[in-house]
């Protein structure tokens, strides 16, 4: 009997064994495979969503190197073929027989070219006569009004022409201003869409700076296109008086006349200059008292 019992536990401590690992093969893999399957699926989400930590204030996000994500996306607008942009200006001094007749010409001819003096400044002088005008000319009259000065007003006595090529300045003030105009519009966009006060000041701060530079843009193209469309020339009419008896084609009645004046105005120079210097003449008496006065001592 004991023989017989002994092996009988064996086969069932052996049939024991043999399910428990029969159980633990079923239920192990399955519950070890979706543990795997999981980690699997985090790190792979991990790996394509990097946390980034979001910045801390507006001004961060308004900087365009700092944060590009959080910048307002801006396209370049393209701007169109600026035409050529040229500045001329001009220097003139005509000498005239007559001022009124001279300014009276003058007149017809800017009638005739579209074109208005901007300042006018006489000065009368014992010499000479002087009228001097700044004109605005349209850019295409500027060349024919410059031809009829010198053909029938008066002598030339001196023209200085210039031009100035603004195309490269005009185009790069252009594009500056379109992209400032696109920022401008994106940070009105972030300002109705931002939830704090601190975000609203800061960007209330980018909007006033971009539209003060908008302005002075603006501003620069206006001036720029006014120099451009309307040219300026600085015209000098002037008219000796005292005529001069070597270049003189009148009788010798007035040329004498000329040279007694003449004479008259160098002598009235001349007494004026000596009475200009009074004040070294008083001088003279007190040196010549010391002077005496340092000799009768040397003499004792």
């Amino acid at each position: 009997m004991r023989k017989l019992f002994l092996p009988f536990c064996i086969l069932l401590l052996m049939s024991g064994c043999k399910k428990s690992e029969l159980d633990v093969a079923t239920s192990s893999p399955s519950a070890s495979a979706d543990k795997a399957v999981a980690v699997a699926d985090y790190e792979m989400e991990a790996s394509k969503s990097p946390q980034v930590a979001p910045s801390n204030t507006i001004s961060e996000k308004l900087l365009p190197d700092e944060n590009v994500s959080a910048q307002p996306s801006v396209t370049p607008k393209k701007i169109d073929t600026i035409a050529k942009k040229v500045i001329k200006n001009g220097n003139m001094k005509l000498q005239v027989g007559d001022i009124k007749k001279a300014q009276s010409q003058v007149a017809n001819i800017l009638k005739k070219n579209n074109a208005y003096i901007q300042t006018e400044q006489f000065q009368n002088t014992d010499v000479d006569d002087n009228l001097d005008l700044v004109i605005r000319v349209p850019h295409k009259n500027f060349d024919a009004l410059i031809n009829s000065f010198s053909d029938g007003v008066g002598s030339v006595l001196s023209k200085n022409i210039s031009s100035d090529d603004v195309t490269e300045e005009y185009t790069d003030v252009s594009i500056k201003l379109a992209n400032k105009k696109i920022y401008l519009e994106k940070y009105r966009d972030m300002l109705r869409s931002a939830s704090t006060t601190k975000d609203m000041i800061e960007i209330q701060e980018k909007i006033r700076e971009l539209e003060d530079e908008i302005d002075v843009a603006e501003g620069r193209l206006r001036f720029i296109d006014d120099r451009v469309n309307y040219s300026t020339l600085n015209l000098s009419l002037y008219k000796e008086k005292v005529r001069s008896s070597a270049t003189s084609k009148i009788g010798f009645g007035s040329r004498f006349g000329d040279s007694v004046t003449e004479g008259w105005n160098s002598f009235v120079s001349f007494l004026l200059g000596i009475i200009s210097f009074w004040p070294f003449l008083l001088l003279i008496p007190i040196l010549i008292y010391l002077w005496r006065k340092w000799r009768a001592g040397r003499a004792k």
